[in-house]
């Protein structure tokens, strides 16, 4: 190793040694060890959901009890849902929109479906033995007014103290941002459906 490979061995070892102190003093300043969270995926880009997922896919593996309700996509088969089905002990999975709202065209019905499906993510946040619930969507139906927000907004806040909450979608309404512990937007900085690309087994669905 020459002179020069060793000075920038060197100095990347003390800039790391830095960056590792400030990096423990950072965690040793976190005091609550635990905390059942509110997450919220939202923004124009592509991954809302599929970040949701795969935040189950980790609960799953420490053995956790996961819902899931779906708000505004229909009852069509995804990768997802088909993986998720061989953990029925630990997945209760609802899918219980009427499709997208421009294919439905039907405003009551859905009303009518949102409604359904807040009654169901009622009965699984009630449900002890639920640690995570995927309320998929439901920031379009709020978007929407398919949802009394104050009530779902409150019922959210009320949460059981040992339930960690996922919304998702596009358009989250600023209060739900301000009461979430965790936002994340996911940002559409380049699309391959703009460029003529259908959605594909495996990536979109």
């Amino acid at each position: 190793m020459s002179a020069q490979d060793t000075d920038a061995e060197r100095r990347h070892r003390e800039k790391m040694a830095k960056r590792k102190q400030v990096q423990d003093a950072e965690v040793a300043s976190k005091t609550i060890a635990e905390k059942a969270l509110l997450i919220v995926n939202t923004g124009p880009g592509k991954g809302k959901s599929t970040a949701a997922f795969g935040l189950i896919m980790r609960a799953l593996g420490y053995g956790w009890r996961v819902g899931v309700v779906q708000f505004i996509k229909g009852a069509w088969e995804t990768g997802e849902r088909k993986t998720l089905a061989h953990f029925p002990d630990q997945v209760s999975w609802h899918t219980m929109g009427e499709g997208f709202t421009w294919e439905t065209q039907d405003r009551a019905r859905d009303v009518a479906a949102a409604q359904a499906a807040w009654g169901k993510a009622l009965d699984l946040m009630a449900d002890p033995s639920i640690r995570l619930l995927v309320l998929d969507e439901l920031n379009i139906a709020l978007r929407y007014d398919y949802l009394p927000f104050t009530e779902v907004i409150d019922a959210l806040k009320a949460r059981r103290s040992d339930l960690h909450v996922v919304v998702t979608g596009r358009n989250a309404k600023p209060e739900l941002i301000e009461a979430a512990d965790l936002v994340t937007e996911m940002v559409a900085v380049k699309h391959h459906f703009s460029a003529g690309v259908k959605a594909q087994e495996g990536i979109e669905f």
